[in-house]
């Protein structure tokens, strides 16, 4: 499955989104419209986000899994938010 592009391959700008389509009716809506800021971020980091949330949000449980420190997985989760803020 492709990813959806995030950044101008040009220039590595965030790229917007220009149009969208509905595949049942064909009804189609331009304009000029941000992604959303989880969207903008790596792909890595959508994924531990996702892994957060399935997690009920605790990276205990996720540490345990993923047999990483707690620290670490606190330190990616900083690292995120930070991304986030400053994006």
């Amino acid at each position: 499955m492709s990813r959806l592009p995030i950044k101008c391959p040009s220039c590595e700008q965030h790229l917007n989104v220009s149009q969208l389509s509905c595949l049942k009716c064909d009804t189609i809506i331009s304009g000029s419209y941000p992604l959303p800021k989880l969207m903008q971020l790596p792909q890595d980091d959508q994924d531990f986000i996702l892994q957060f949330v399935l997690h009920s949000g605790s990276l205990k449980k996720m540490a345990l899994q993923m047999e990483i420190s707690y620290p670490t997985m606190r330190n990616k989760l900083d690292d995120i938010i930070e991304k986030l803020l400053h994006n």
